[in-house]
């Protein structure tokens, strides 16, 4: 079989991966390219899934723990989609919090899977809002554990993706590169807006064209680190509306406005509120990754009587309070008007990192 060309996109809770992947593979395949992703979480019921499948795209999922800590299980999808689709191409987005992936997945998979591989340099997204805080001494709103792993991630980068940059003037954006290119100087720094379409192509000619994949090994305090995971409150759920004809989308407003202010009440930093709104096949999905302002939404549910909702919340706080407030938020907007099904719902902190390969040479 050919060989599959494999681009890691890593980066922080936030940085717009999912969005990315979803335009890079549409892209590629109106090129006439197989293409295949892979999605990966701590916890069942992703977000990210839900909207990659609803795009008939051709998606492996991993979860309940991240890449490094279940290589196997990433190989497995690999291998799943080369031999289902015999994918050209496979786009795989880690674990938002996750670092040293260049010693656990880059330079194990370049050991073992030469023959099968071809893969890129390892990609990592920033978003730059918590870029701009964190690059000059500060923490982008997060503990400084959680900002110590977004610090680590941009070290072993290869290639340093600056996303969103329609949130910024272009004078900033240059000057912001600048000091990314000054701050990591053997990092390739681009730039890119998925909203204006701009710099994707620039990007994917970059990695889709280079295999000098994880070129730099992490000197990581792996205490740190896991407490910087730890500091975030995890929680994925779905939940089955049934009740009177509803206008899904202007329902999904008000709830993701209440789950906004829910956090914002107790100043809780958010790594990301993903939530999705499925009616059949038509879907409303929505992101928040700071304060209210960062409130974003995309589709449109329609109206009906039944509606499936799934929540994935990482926040600044414990995990049984993470719960409180999601569950408040949903009650708030749900009311008496509807039956209620919880079909799925885990709550939990991350665990220590325990990755299967840690490499300590660069193959």
């Amino acid at each position: 079989m050919k060989q599959t060309r494999l681009i890691l996109t890593g980066g922080f809770l936030g940085a717009g991966k999912t969005t990315l992947i979803w335009n890079v593979a549409q892209r590629l395949m109106a090129q006439g390219k197989r293409v295949g992703l892979i999605t990966n979480d701590q916890a069942p019921e992703l977000v990210d899934s839900r909207l990659l499948k609803s795009s008939d795209l051709n998606v492996q999922e991993v979860a309940g723990s991240c890449f490094c800590c279940n290589f196997n299980g990433f190989v497995s999808a690999i291998k799943n989609l080369r031999s289902d689709i015999e994918a050209d191409i496979i786009l795989a987005e880690p674990v938002g919090s996750c670092a040293d992936l260049s010693a656990t997945i880059v330079n194990p998979l370049k050991k073992f899977y030469n023959t099968e591989l071809l893969v890129s340099p390892l990609t990592v997204l920033v978003d730059p809002i918590r870029l701009k805080s964190i690059l000059y001494g500060g923490s982008g709103g997060l503990h400084e554990d959680a900002a110590y792993i977004f610090r680590k991630q941009m070290e072993e980068s290869d290639v340093i993706l600056v996303t969103k940059t329609d949130l910024l003037a272009p004078q900033e954006v240059e000057r912001m590169l600048k000091d990314v290119k000054s701050a990591f100087p053997a990092c390739k720094v681009m730039a890119v807006s998925t909203l204006k379409g701009e710099g994707i192509t620039e990007w994917l000619d970059e990695v889709g064209s280079r295999i000098d994949a994880g070129t730099k090994l992490l000197d990581i305090d792996y205490d740190r680190y896991a407490h910087g995971e730890a500091v975030l409150g995890w929680l994925n759920g779905t939940v089955h509306l049934s009740g009177p004809e509803t206008n899904w989308d202007a329902f999904f407003k008000v709830l993701m406005n209440n789950l906004a202010q829910e956090f914002a009440q107790e100043s809780l930093p958010i790594g990301h509120v993903k939530v999705i709104a499925e009616n059949g096949k038509q879907n409303t999905s929505a992101n928040i990754t700071g304060d209210a302002s960062t409130l974003q939404f995309r589709g449109t549910a329609g109206s009906s009587e039944h509606l499936k909702l799934i929540v994935n919340a990482r926040v600044e706080t414990s995990p049984e309070h993470l719960d409180e407030l999601v569950r408040e938020a949903l009650v708030n907007t749900i009311g008496d008007k509807f039956e209620t099904e919880v079909t799925a719902w885990k709550f939990l902190q991350p665990g220590r990192p325990n990755p299967t390969h840690r490499f300590t040479q660069v193959v």
